[in-house]
This record gives C-alpha cells, structure tokens and sequence, in this order.
C-alpha cells in the first residue's frame, strides 16, 4: 500500500512532534508512503492542503483510492499502528 503523508514542511523536528509522530508510525510498520510537504506557516500559505483535506491542520494520509484520513496525530498514529489505516 502506498500511501502520501501530507505533513509540514519541518521535516527535521522529531520526537513529539505530530507530523513525525504520524511518519514514524508509518516506519514502524513497514507502509511505505510518499512524502508531501507543505508550508509550517503561514497558514494561508496550505492552498493545496486545506482543498484535499478541508482543513488546515497536520498531518493528513491519502490512501491509494483517493480518501483522506484527517484526525488528530496520537489517534492516526494508533489508527496505523492497530493496521486500521484503510479501514
């Protein structure tokens, strides 16, 4: 399955951090995904981002048939980690 992580463009921020929180749990599970950047600030700048997802917040998953999957990062994270991301 692959899958694009739509996440800010700080890429070198881990830890904490949602949108690494989200990247690292689609590692840890071997689903490969492409990585799509989009601007940390400002907001107004996530033209392309809030068209897909309606929203200005990170991250995002589109999934291979062109839904997307918006939720808070712990609870996307878990969603990945349980194997319920094309549920």
């Amino acid at each position: 399955m692959a899958v694009k992580l739509g996440r800010c463009s700080t890429t070198w921020i881990e830890g904490p951090h949602p949108c690494w929180q989200v990247q690292k749990a689609l590692q840890d599970e071997g689903i490969e995904y492409e990585l799509v950047r989009h601007p940390a600030f400002p907001r107004g700048r996530r033209k392309d981002y809030i068209a897909l997802t309606g929203q200005q917040l990170f991250p995002a998953i589109e999934l291979e048939d062109g839904r997307v999957i918006r939720e808070e990062s712990k609870d996307l994270a878990a969603r990945i980690r349980e194997g319920r991301l094309s549920a």
